[in-house]
């Protein structure tokens, strides 16, 4: 009897996980997508947040503020397709840890916001994208 519910709950995963990790990925990739959309079309409001509001650690504001764009840009695309995922959450990861540090206002409404997308990258480094990925159709196809 055991090993029939063990039967149901494996088979349970193997749909359900597949459907998980896809669905975190295209979660976090809408919200990253539409902030770098945000901040690509207000430019001028954008150069502003970073000259004015953003504390960005290390870098000058105007640097920032190129390669946060990107990042939010550029990082979003390779979630949404599981291509390179495993690296690239890791990078959107310590993107996502850098918005907070560097905008403290974040903290009061925000902050769960952020975790909440900290979690779901973090599923994704550890389980890599799925099986519904590009990631794994060039792992079947070249390994």
């Amino acid at each position: 009897m055991l090993n029939y519910y063990q039967l149901i709950v494996e088979k349970m995963q193997s749909y359900f996980t597949p459907l998980l990790l896809l669905f975190t990925r295209l979660w976090v990739a809408n919200v990253f997508l539409k902030s770098g959309y945000l901040k690509i079309t207000t430019w001028d409001s954008t150069l502003y947040l970073f000259e004015e509001e953003y504390q960005v650690p290390l870098i000058p504001w105007e640097l920032a503020a190129y390669l946060g764009t990107a990042a939010e840009l550029i990082l979003p695309v390779f979630l949404l397709l599981g291509l390179l995922t495993r690296p690239m959450a890791v990078v959107l990861f310590v993107f996502n840890i850098i918005a907070v540090i560097s905008y403290p206002v974040l903290w009061e409404g925000g902050f769960y916001d952020h975790q909440l997308w900290g979690l779901m990258i973090l599923i994704n480094i550890v389980w890599g994208a799925g099986q519904i990925s590009v990631d794994q159709l060039l792992k079947k196809r070249f390994l």
